[in-house]
């Protein structure tokens, strides 16, 4: 099928804003995006910039605004998204070119909320054990892949730099609900303020971006519910 893709392109070296240009391609109508990408970039305009890596929806690096959405590329299917594609780079973050955005801000942020395993104890002569209910406390949000498509799409982060965003909540999450971890009460005083946990607004948008299904608004909410329960 031919489908027309109409691409945000920037290169601040020329450009003094942001601007459209259209592509066709042929593709299947079970390609993904990122192959339509791929032959623009191929066989008709090499000059076009964007990420990608593994190309099976786990390291994340093509996140991008698909029709609006935040969305990987190397998931987003032709046939569900029609003959005509819109395709931008992620919203809130400076462009260095085309659909590359600078993700250290966003970096900083996960940096912040230390996620890391926090143990003070001996090690062990084997591994440190815990049950499978232990587990399955926090098994959910030990699959972020760090795309971001869940922060950019965060209302509250738009107008807002210092918010840490939802990944950063959601590996918070994943390590102070982790039985084998000592630094939870630390993370906590982290997140605890208006920039932290205190400046979701409840919006669902996060949850319904993440392309791992991660439950990410519930996540938070169980956080602002820990603190609460440390307040009592």
């Amino acid at each position: 099928m031919e489908v027309t893709l109409k691409i945000q392109r920037f290169d601040p070296e020329k450009d003094r804003k942001p601007y459209y240009r259209e592509y066709v391609v042929d593709v299947e109508p079970t390609d993904r995006v990122l192959d339509a990408l791929h032959l623009i970039k191929w066989y008709q305009d090499g000059t076009l910039t964007f990420r990608r890596s593994c190309a099976h929806g786990v390291c994340g690096s093509d996140t991008m605004r698909i029709n609006g959405r935040n969305q990987l590329a190397c998931k987003a299917l032709i046939k569900d998204l029609g003959s005509y594609i819109t395709v931008e780079p992620m919203l809130g973050f400076p462009i260095i070119k085309d659909l590359v955005v600078d993700l250290e801000p966003f970096f900083e942020k996960y940096r912040a909320i230390r996620p890391y395993l926090i143990n003070n104890d001996p090690p062990p002569v084997t591994e440190r054990l815990q049950s499978p209910e232990q587990r399955a406390r926090f098994d959910d949000t030990t699959k972020c892949i760090l795309c971001a498509a869940c922060t950019t799409a965060c209302p509250p982060f738009w107008a807002n730099g210092r918010w840490l965003g939802p990944a950063a909540l959601v590996n918070a999450h994943r390590f102070i609900f982790d039985s084998r971890d000592q630094g939870a009460q630390e993370r906590l005083n982290i997140i605890n303020s208006n920039e932290g946990v205190w400046r979701c607004r409840t919006v669902f948008n996060c949850t319904d971006a993440c392309p791992r299904g991660i439950k990410v608004t519930e996540a938070i909410e169980q956080l602002k519910r820990a603190l609460l329960v440390r307040r009592t």
